[in-house]
């Protein structure tokens, strides 16, 4: 009972951080106009 209990708890404080999270929105900011590269280059021809 006791970790029935245990994870009610955790489970109800993971919520409360998360619609914590979406209520304050994600941080202003621009994305880079660099392309990242993905792949190691390889030799120039």
């Amino acid at each position: 009972m006791r970790s029935l209990v245990a994870a009610a708890v955790g489970l109800a404080a993971a919520l409360a951080l998360v619609l914590t999270l979406t209520a304050i929105g994600a941080p202003a900011g621009e994305t880079s106009p660099e392309p990242l590269l993905t792949t190691v280059p390889g030799p120039k021809k």
